[in-house]
């Protein structure tokens, strides 16, 4: 019988591969791992955050800003329509030597300023000398506040002595009553007569139709000087025109 010969194995070998598979605890475990940023990474992380919003409550603040400032802006603050500061003829409040006034077409210049207070409350006496001589003698303008503005023109009383001994006093047939009566300080500006700083007395009276009776005396070396009375007219708004010096 004959023996078969098994066939002779080729030189190349079929060489038997195995994969082992990644547990599941493993693949988890990785992927932790991968997953997880490290320290460093966690603080640039919170600062990113924090600048963020830094910046974004900034911006609020800033809009916040701009729209209270636009709504100031269109609502402007109450006016009075009459404050004298807004008048075009110009703020007698400012006068000073140096000026001019116009009143009822007559223009007269400021020679000089009294400064007048007294505890608290202040004045002004300005001294007028016209460009024409219309002969009607020393003039002044006072402007206080009391509480409104009052302007009032004065001129020097030339009828026979009169003192303020009574409360009530009749001048050219116009009663007049007392209505204030004390002493001030006073500062001088340009030409007054009168020293730079000193103290007077004074006493007014109101009459009828705006119409003012004044007193003044000025303290010197030689004590109390002699009364001065005046005859005064309230200026009506819109009458007097400022023209203000070159210095001013």
């Amino acid at each position: 019988m004959r023996r078969r010969v098994p066939p002779a194995r080729s030189g190349k070998q079929r060489v038997r591969t195995t994969t082992r598979r990644a547990s599941p605890r493993s693949v988890t475990y990785s992927a932790a791992l991968v997953a997880v940023p490290k320290s460093g990474d966690w603080v640039k992380l919170l600062l990113a955050v924090l600048a963020a919003v830094l910046v974004v409550a900034v911006v609020v603040v800033l809009v916040r800003r701009l729209r209270a400032a636009d709504r100031t802006a269109a609502t402007p603050a109450p006016r009075d329509p009459f404050a004298p500061e807004d008048s075009t003829a110009g703020d007698p409040r400012a006068l000073r030597a140096g000026d001019m006034v116009e009143y009822l077409g007559e223009r007269l210049f400021v020679r000089g300023s009294l400064r007048l207070s007294e505890g608290g409350y202040s004045w002004s006496e300005h001294f007028l000398d016209p460009m024409e001589d219309t002969g009607e003698g020393r003039r002044w303008l006072s402007v206080e506040e009391d509480p409104t503005l009052e302007v009032v023109l004065w001129s020097a009383y030339t009828g026979d002595e009169l003192t303020p001994s009574r409360p009530t006093l009749t001048v050219q047939g116009v009663a007049y009553h007392r209505s204030e009566h004390g002493t001030a300080s006073y500062r001088s500006e340009g030409t007054t007569g009168l020293g730079a700083t000193g103290r007077m007395e004074y006493a007014d009276y109101d009459g009828p139709g705006g119409r003012s009776l004044a007193f003044e005396r000025f303290f010197g070396d030689q004590g109390r000087g002699s009364w001065e009375a005046s005859l005064g007219e309230r200026v009506a708004d819109g009458t007097l025109t400022i023209y203000p010096g070159s210095g001013t």
